[in-house]
């Protein structure tokens, strides 16, 4: 055997090193929970669809429990509308502090704290852009939208993101004029639970077309193939997903996406989602409701029972569930 010798001096690099790793991915993926997933292809239909909707309504709301990929999808619908150029992006996150002074305008403290200083907020700096260049589309994605009062973020602007009334001029509260144009584009996520849903859909409901985004035992399966998870583990997770999620349409808390399981590989990765996230998940949904809590502890534990009585009690359940979807 020939030995091997190695060069003085190399240097060793990694992918974050070389911009193509997990760091540089996250950062691409200005929030998303999975920034690593696979990037979509451009001829993707949610792609073609969605901004397709945006063009027309000038916005879209993507609705769903969490896990169910909304963050990411949009993420990557706004890279598609502007070629990956982040300056004709913007990104942000509503929450309950979230107010008109940051979306809009308002006062903000100086760096050198003398006092105060008119500040343009995230909205109005992107509908400057976008109405300096018409010849280009321009995306806001808005995390978690309902988590926030929109009347009052949005003030007078919520009458004119209507396609219908952009580009129709309008005053700020400060005088200064303002329109909206057509060629900015808005993208929202929200949590279908969330306690702010009822006025979003009363703000939204004419102005944005509504993109329902459900778990999908299909993309999970795609998942689990992808991440060569064992075929008897992966079909008797998908029956526990569906069961799941079945008792959502009288429970919608119990709603479990199919991007919790985005980096399982094995029985125990598998675990790990488990004990560290859907064991907290399943304990809340069913908080009232102990013997259907017990139930999906029972089905997940079972998930990894290879004995020949689990498997045909799980062959029977898996029957029952292809005969129901």
């Amino acid at each position: 055997m020939s030995e091997v010798t190695l060069i003085k001096n190399v240097r060793e690099v990694t992918a974050d090193d070389l911009g193509i790793g997990y760091a540089a991915r996250a950062a691409e993926s200005h929030g998303s929970s999975a920034p690593d997933a696979p990037l979509l292809k451009p001829d993707d239909p949610r792609l073609i669809k969605i901004a397709d909707l945006m063009r027309r309504f000038g916005g879209v709301i993507l609705s769903g429990p969490p896990g169910t990929s909304k963050s990411f999808l949009a993420g990557q619908i706004a890279d598609h509308v502007t070629g990956r150029d982040n300056s004709r992006r913007a990104d942000i996150q509503f929450h309950a502090s979230y107010q008109f002074e940051d979306f809009m305008e308002g006062y903000r403290p100086k760096k050198d704290g003398s006092g105060f200083e008119p500040r343009k907020g995230v909205f109005l700096r992107l509908v400057e852009e976008a109405n300096d260049h018409p010849d280009r589309e321009y995306v806001l994605v808005i995390d978690e939208l309902s988590r926030a009062d929109v009347g009052r973020v949005f003030g007078e602007a919520l009458t004119y993101i209507e396609r219908s009334k952009r580009g129709q001029v309008f005053q700020l509260p400060s005088g200064t004029p303002c329109s909206i144009p057509r060629n900015l584009l808005l993208i929202a996520t929200m949590n279908p639970l969330d306690r702010g849903v009822d006025e979003v859909d009363a703000a939204f409901e004419r102005r944005f077309a509504k993109v329902d985004m459900p778990p999908d035992r299909e993309l999970l399966k795609d998942i689990l193939d992808g991440n060569g998870v064992t075929e008897d583990i992966a079909r008797r997770l998908l029956a526990w997903f569906v069961r799941i999620n079945k008792r959502a349409t009288q429970n919608p808390a119990a709603a479990v996406g199919h991007a919790y399981f985005a980096e399982a590989v094995d029985a125990e990765t598998l675990q790990e989602v488990w004990e560290y996230q859907l064991k907290y998940h399943v304990n809340r949904a069913f908080q009232y409701d102990p013997d259907t809590r017990t139930e999906m502890i029972t089905g997940w534990n079972s998930i990894f029972d290879v004995s020949p009585e689990a498997e045909e009690t799980k062959s029977i359940a898996d029957e029952t569930t292809a005969e129901t979807t």
